[in-house]
């Protein structure tokens, strides 16, 4: 590529060289004007280091607002399981039996009692409550995970983003190199009246592609980078500068290890098998319904005055007695029963889901794969084949310039897309990890077959 340009500006030189600026004439301002336009693509770098896919990972799952929210949440859940399988409070109390209506400040002649109670659950219910709570918090656990991991693919991908519009940056970069010999071949050619219409307007509508080129281009670049930052916790608007490669085209993993890695890995599933866990033990304490609560008592009692056995003491214990309202416990156990029942049928449908999901991710990257191995092995030679017999064919007066351009763009427009399925299969690497749970190093897992 670099020889063709170099060939290009020798030729232009040589030309321009024959040619005075009083000679140009008037109707070569418009590619004038589209060169300037050229010249204002130039963009400045970003400052600062350049951060590699694990920097940003790292800096993500350490500052993301989402990531910091699931935290607390699985801080609130811990502190609760205390609370959960805690007796209630002691109960103190006072009562005056006696106390005479004519003269009721006297307690002397009152009977007066103080005692002190503790309320008792039935047997096994605490520690099927502290079970409870201890679900609650591998549930919310599981989520925070999830989130990491949603977080952690969208990084990648965002990161995918930026890396692709850098490169498709540099490459427009060759298209405005190429894109200035147009200019100056074809106004040379113009001031000697040997180029037709035809060919002036072919510069201009190839200018123009460039001009809209760059818009998506910073389109991409400006939305991809707001995304990053907002996914590392900071200002949108900061300078972000990245360095990478895309993931290698490695032979993909089997369908049935992929599913195997996910039952073991992915937090939505490990959540959801612990709440159809946690509603067991739900339906188990309902049942324990049916074993009475105690509350034990014990106190000091002072009599009247005169008494024989003025001090005493007392102690009480008391039971419900669940049996007797058996339609309450009952509804409450068909009810645990029926939410066990339907945690279980949402995990089933959830495993369900997250193997379409392993398949369609893993037919996405298979295309992906295929696609780039074709502009690769296929597109790209068969491209630059065509290009070196342009230059031979130029070089011998056999062809035009704008031929020789034709074949260069190709190239070009078959780097873009060649690009565009590099990027599209690391993006669909972040899907597949993201529908197995947990990040995958493709040189371990055993592959699956490629179709041709």
């Amino acid at each position: 590529m670099k020889s063709v340009i170099a060939v290009l500006c020798v030729f232009a030189g040589s030309l321009s060289a024959g040619v005075s600026p009083a000679q140009t004439p008037a109707g070569s301002d418009g590619l004038a004007s589209y060169a300037a336009l050229l010249q204002q693509t130039q963009r400045a770098a970003a400052t600062g280091p350049a951060l590699t896919l694990d920097d940003v990972e790292r800096l993500a799952l350490a500052r993301n607002p989402e990531i910091e929210v699931a935290a607390r949440r699985v801080a609130a859940m811990e502190a609760h399981v205390t609370v959960a399988g805690a007796l209630d409070d002691p109960m103190a109390m006072y009562r005056g039996w006696g106390v005479p209506l004519q003269r009721p400040w006297n307690f002397n002649d009152a009977q007066n009692m103080i005692s002190i109670s503790q309320a008792f659950p039935g047997s096994g219910k605490r520690a099927l409550r502290t079970s409870v709570a201890e679900s609650d918090v591998e549930v919310a656990k599981a989520q925070l995970d999830q989130v990491r991991l949603e977080v952690r693919v969208r990084v990648h991908k965002a990161f995918d983003d930026l890396l692709r519009a850098g490169d498709e940056l540099r490459i427009h970069d060759q298209h405005v190199g190429i894109a200035r010999q147009a200019i100056a071949e074809a106004r040379i050619k113009y001031t000697v009246g040997k180029t037709p219409q035809q060919d002036m307007l072919k510069a201009q509508v190839a200018l123009t592609a460039l001009a809209e080129h760059m818009i998506r281009f910073d389109h991409d670049t400006d939305l991809a980078r707001a995304r990053m930052n907002t996914l590392l916790g900071r200002d949108p608007t900061m300078p972000l500068q990245i360095a990478g490669y895309f993931a290698a085209l490695a032979p993909l993993p089997a369908a049935l290890k992929l599913e195997e890695i996910a039952l073991q890995s992915r937090p939505d599933l490990l959540a959801a098998q612990e709440a159809a866990r946690r509603s067991h033990k739900e339906r188990a304490l309902t049942r324990k319904a049916y074993v009475p609560d105690f509350t034990v008592s014990a106190g000091y009692m002072l009599m009247p005055a005169g008494s024989n056995m003025r001090n005493n003491y007392m102690v009480e214990g008391a039971m419900n007695l669940p049996w007797l309202n058996h339609r309450k416990h009952d509804a409450e156990i068909a009810e645990a029963t029926a939410q066990a029942t339907e945690q279980d049928k949402e995990l089933n449908a959830q495993r369900n889901a997250a193997f379409g999901q392993i398949q369609e991710a893993l037919v996405e990257a298979q295309a992906a794969q295929r696609l780039a191995q074709m502009y690769r092995d296929q597109l790209r030679p068969q491209a630059e084949a065509t290009l070196q017999s342009s230059v031979i064919a130029y070089e011998n007066d056999k062809t035009s310039f704008l031929d020789l351009l034709d074949s260069q763009m190709t190239v070009i427009n078959v780097d873009l897309a060649w690009l565009q399925s590099d990027a599209d299969f690391d993006t669909r690497l972040a899907d597949l990890e993201l529908a197995t749970g947990t990040p995958l190093d493709l040189k371990d897992l055993p592959a699956t077959e490629v179709k041709p």
